[in-house]
């Protein structure tokens, strides 16, 4: 059974703030094999204008996933996670997330289309500091696959 068009446009409540620490940054700069020093040395941040390391672009999938997990445990939804696919995935930035933000997500359902017996969800996550700033977006695509049968 495709996904409920009328989910469009639902927005989920913000999630508790993250806090980026330093060491997360660093782990997970290690992990992806990215040795910018911006994201490790403070002085080369800090030269670069910066208040503290950056994180990597990709760094805010970590909690605007998890964020993302309001939707598809949404039981209204009925998505059936078993099923997903995680599709595509892009960040649109404000400004770099650094060490000492406190960041929030809220998710919003923005599209579902249904294609060969297929759904694809697009979900939005905005992420905001502690000060109410708006940080980046991140737009995420899951393709939930459709069941033997259908």
């Amino acid at each position: 059974m495709p996904l409920d068009q009328s989910f469009v446009g639902r927005t989920y409540p913000p999630t508790e703030p993250y806090e980026v620490g330093r060491e997360k940054i660093r782990e997970f700069a290690e992990a992806i094999g990215d040795a910018n020093p911006a994201y490790t040395d403070q002085r080369t941040a800090k030269a670069l204008g910066h208040p503290d390391v950056i994180a990597p672009p990709t760094f805010p999938f970590a909690i605007t996933y998890r964020a993302a997990a309001q939707v598809v445990n949404d039981p209204d939804l009925g998505l059936d996670f078993s099923r997903v696919v995680h599709g595509d995935q892009k960040f649109t930035y404000i400004r770099p997330v650094h060490a000492g933000d406190r960041l929030s997500v809220t998710c919003a359902i923005e599209a579902i289309k249904s294609m060969a017996g297929n759904d694809f969800i697009t979900i939005t996550g905005t992420v905001h500091d502690q000060y109410g700033g708006h940080v980046v977006t991140s737009t995420m695509m899951l393709v939930v696959r459709a069941a033997e049968g259908e």
